[in-house]
């Protein structure tokens, strides 16, 4: 049995997230093939006017978008499966409901990488990006994700003038019964460039069902 990727980054630490926590960043094919949250994300924002040009290439590769809002319907679509290097991947496929007729979609694919004892998330359609994750619990049950080294295929290092850092809070309302997550990217020199929060509900998908290749990436990245 492989543990599930956030399992394997956490360690014993990940028995200290909240039980819904663990269930949901427990997928692994075996229990769960997936998890699908629904829900509305209370505010969708952008940094200053600057931004815009960068976010719409974003659009390219679903991986950022310019538009903005509040009550935006949102799915997050988590399936755990090996990649062609028999990896154990984690989706993380978001699609926000921006206006009536466009969705933007945020693509990622997790792995990790047990040489350097780190989630190494890879953006975008065609992992033209992967990102080292420093993953650690908050100590109330929540989730907390934070960016480090980026470098493009090819091992060519993220330019420091490209370079943004991006946090990712979730954690389980008990109140509500639903998760709540806050997502903020900022670049270390001209500051918020992207994020988003509010909350979501989730289903399961039972193990063994199919992994749908809208949520596969068009390339993989051995690195």
């Amino acid at each position: 049995m492989t543990n599930s990727v956030f399992q394997q980054a956490l360690h014993d630490d990940f028995d200290r997230l909240h039980p819904q926590l663990q269930r949901r960043f427990g997928v692994d094919g075996e229990r769960d093939q997936g998890c699908i949250g629904t829900g509305t994300m209370d505010r969708v924002w952008r940094g200053g006017a600057f931004t815009a040009p960068f976010l719409h290439f974003g659009t390219v590769r679903h991986i950022l978008f310019p538009e903005t809002g509040t009550n935006i319907p949102f799915t997050i679509e988590n399936y755990a499966y090996r990649d062609t290097y028999g990896r154990p991947t984690l989706t993380f496929v978001r699609t926000f409901q921006v206006r009536p007729h466009r969705r933007r979609r945020f693509d990622a694919t997790m792995v990790y990488h047990p040489g350097r004892d780190v989630i190494v998330d890879y953006l975008g359609t065609t992992q033209h990006l992967g990102v080292d994750l420093d993953v650690t619990t908050d100590g109330r049950g929540g989730l907390r994700i934070r960016s480090g080294a980026q470098v493009f295929r090819g091992g060519v290092r993220c330019p420091a003038l490209l370079h943004a850092d991006a946090e990712v809070r979730e954690s389980w309302d008990e109140r509500a019964g639903h998760f709540t997550i806050r997502v903020a990217v900022t670049h270390r020199r001209l500051g918020p460039l992207f994020g988003y929060n509010g909350t979501f509900q989730a289903s399961y998908v039972r193990a063994g069902a199919p992994v749908p290749a809208a949520v596969r990436p068009l390339r993989e990245n051995p690195a």
